[in-house]
């Protein structure tokens, strides 16, 4: 019988005084996340711990609705409005709060369908699929450098010094609503699934994540391990999270 299994792991990394990133692994409910919040130290933990608070609240109530033929569309958009509003709420409660938002990536299966997979995001976190060697993003940056590079404006040499490159144009908690991106994929036996947050994608690029997943142990912990190694060599500029799961 398949199953899928995951690990997740964060790290301050180098130069930050402080982690502002957080995660939930919950292999029981096929459902995992990353989020990376911003919005001053306090705010921006705080912030991406409530999304990753409510996705752990309300990952078996979302499973139940898969279950019952509700659609993942549907599903994902509800828990992730509910993150949003969370957030809100608590920016409203807490003055000293206001402004901070949040990333969030999701991946979760539907139980008896496991081949399937869908994947939520809003913000810069990222998903990447490994298939037997290659690296595939599942995701495209809520960002102002993605638009740019959509539209020409710049070339994938540019946008890596740009000065705008860390402006995003969606996340949780900063405007009235959020819409996330939400996309299926077909997954193989022996696939792997990577949520990261950007302090991974900013020391990494992808051609050196491939790398890094094609040479040691390909178990979810050695992949984790290696991806989070990897990153604190190159600099360790920024918190760095991942969560690695398997399809087995």
């Amino acid at each position: 019988m398949s199953t899928w299994i995951g690990i997740g792991r964060s790290e301050t990394g180098l130069v930050r005084t402080s982690n502002q990133d957080a995660f939930a692994v919950i292999d029981s409910a096929g459902m995992w996340a990353v989020a990376d919040g911003m919005g001053g130290h306090v705010g921006g933990a705080v912030a991406a711990q409530t999304a990753i608070a409510t996705v752990q609240a309300q990952a078996a109530f979302s499973q139940e609705q898969l279950r019952s033929g509700t659609s993942p569309i549907d599903v994902l958009t509800a828990l992730i409005s509910r993150a949003h509003e969370a957030i809100l709420a608590q920016a409203r409660s807490q003055p000293k709060l206001k402004g901070m938002g949040t990333t969030l990536v999701l991946l979760t299966v539907i139980p008896d369908q496991t081949s399937m997979a869908y994947v939520a995001h809003i913000g810069d976190s990222r998903a990447y699929r490994f298939r037997a060697g290659a690296l595939t993003p599942l995701t495209r940056d809520h960002s102002l450098i993605e638009k740019y590079l959509e539209r020409g404006i710049l070339t994938p040499e540019t946008a890596k010094t740009h000065p705008e490159r860390h402006v995003l144009t969606r996340a949780l908690g900063v405007t009235a609503t959020a819409a996330p991106t939400i996309a299926g994929c077909a997954m193989h036996e022996d696939d792997l699934v990577i949520l990261c947050s950007d302090g991974l994608t900013k020391m990494l690029e992808d051609q050196d994540i491939q790398r890094v997943l094609c040479n040691g142990d390909p178990s979810p912990a050695g992949a984790c391990d290696r991806l989070i190694a990897a990153a604190l060599d190159r600099g360790g500029e920024d918190n760095v999270t991942v969560v690695v799961v398997a399809y087995r």
